[in-house]
């Protein structure tokens, strides 16, 4: 039997016996047989402190195989957990209080409750690398990590393929005696096998480099979430930075958006709809068919979907928020909340783009050219179905017009 398995898609079900866990694997299609292959030995998942860079794991929804880089302690803003603040309690989100919709309110701009507070708590995520023979097969972009090019006028994204953020739950740690157990060309650049060491992959000086010259635009710092008619979204935004234009100054950010069937029922995303404020004083409405060219199916066994997008404004700061058209299998039509999340820049920082190449120029061969793989690419099929409105909202100067493109992202006009 083969040692790893390259068509694991997602799993759900495991058990511990003694300290081993039994992990049922699912095949990546119906039309497929389902086949199980000794991936290594499974260890029971940290219920307290943090996984330790080089530990190996099996993520919890999507399945791939992956090895932890660092970690991320992030604000995570819940919209399902009860309000336990007092009246008058701001919690920070970005750069002050949590994004409330254009005028004050909440979710699709008339649902929720005005000026309604959300719990704030602190929670660890990973950097990881995935597995590039996992990455054909998971139902998530893998190269949704995109940055800036290095000119300050150009308007081109770059994506590092493999690279993702996993929750501390969505963490199933296990070991290999294999020396390569995983397969990313910046394994071996950023991990050495120190086979005495628990885990036996200890971080190299070239990992060390490569975060600390791209901190500002790899931080995970917000997460949103809230959960409608069974289905939970989760929303990280990340600021990518601002490029200057002859008209004005055009800030960037990537948004990543999973979607998780928590019911029984199948169910299809059909449609679109988001409202973008910025503090410019505009506030526009996209809607359009599904999301990135695709109106995924969440159903029992295959439960979650991911993806990444990117949105411009010409101000420093601003909030999105909006809502999924879903169907149920039974025909159930109902709007899926996206909960509401700031934009905030950040001040420049020549770290912050074009800092790819000097310390990972092992990325050079990974990058890509132009968002040729990125999101941005897949999400242009969605421009051309969506539709869009720009007015100035009540009590703020009218502005300029968005300078925006088609091609920009699936929320961008």
């Amino acid at each position: 039997m083969s040692p790893l398995m390259s068509k694991v898609l997602s799993l759900h079900q495991f058990r511990p016996v003694a300290f081993n866990l039994v992990v049922r694997l699912f095949s990546v299609s119906v039309h497929h047989n389902t086949r199980l292959a000794e991936v290594g030995r499974l260890e029971l998942p940290k219920a307290q402190g943090k996984y330790e860079t080089g530990q190996l794991f099996l993520h919890r929804v999507f399945g791939y195989r992956g090895v932890i880089l660092f970690p991320w302690l992030a604000r995570v803003y819940d919209r399902d957990l009860p309000n336990q603040t007092k009246a008058g309690n701001q919690l920070e989100g970005g750069g002050g209080t949590v994004a409330t919709g254009g005028g004050g309110t909440t979710g699709n701009g008339s649902q929720g409750t005005p000026g309604k507070e959300v719990q704030k708590k602190t929670h660890t995520f990973y950097q990881v690398l995935i597995d590039q023979r996992d990455c054909p097969y998971i139902r998530a972009q893998t190269e949704a990590v995109t940055f800036l090019g290095n000119q300050e006028s150009s308007r081109s994204l770059y994506a590092i393929p493999g690279l993702d953020y996993v929750a501390h739950e969505d963490i199933l740690p296990y070991s290999s005696g294999e020396h390569h157990p995983l397969q990313h060309e910046l394994f071996d650049k950023f991990l050495a096998h120190q086979p005495d060491k628990d885990p036996p992959f200890v971080a190299q000086e070239t990992l060390r480099a490569w975060q600390k010259k791209n901190h500002p635009w790899l931080e995970l710092s917000d997460v949103h979430k809230e959960t409608t008619e069974g289905i939970r979204v989760t929303v990280i935004p990340f600021y990518m930075g601002c490029r200057e234009t002859p008209a004005a100054s055009v800030y960037w950010w990537r948004y990543c958006i999973r979607l998780e069937n928590l019911g029984e029922l199948s169910v299809q995303l059909r449609e679109r709809h988001w409202r973008i404020f910025s503090l410019s004083g505009t506030l526009e409405t996209v809607r359009g068919r599904g999301v990135v060219g695709q109106e995924p199916v969440l159903s029992p066994r295959l439960p979650a979907f991911q993806y990444s997008s990117h949105v411009s404004l010409q101000a420093p700061s601003g909030h999105m928020w909006g809502t999924f058209r879903m169907e149920r299998e039974d025909g159930h039509m109902f709007d899926c909340r996206i909960p509401p999340f700031s934009l905030e820049s950040k001040p420049d920082d020549n770290s912050s783009t074009g800092g790819v190449e000097e310390t990972g120029a092992p990325l050079a061969a990974s990058t890509g050219s132009d968002a040729a793989a990125s999101g941005v690419t897949s999400s242009s099929k969605d421009t051309n179905e969506s539709t869009t409105t720009k007015s100035p909202t009540t009590n703020a100067p009218p502005s300029q017009p968005n300078t925006k493109k088609p091609g920009d992202g699936d929320d961008n006009a």
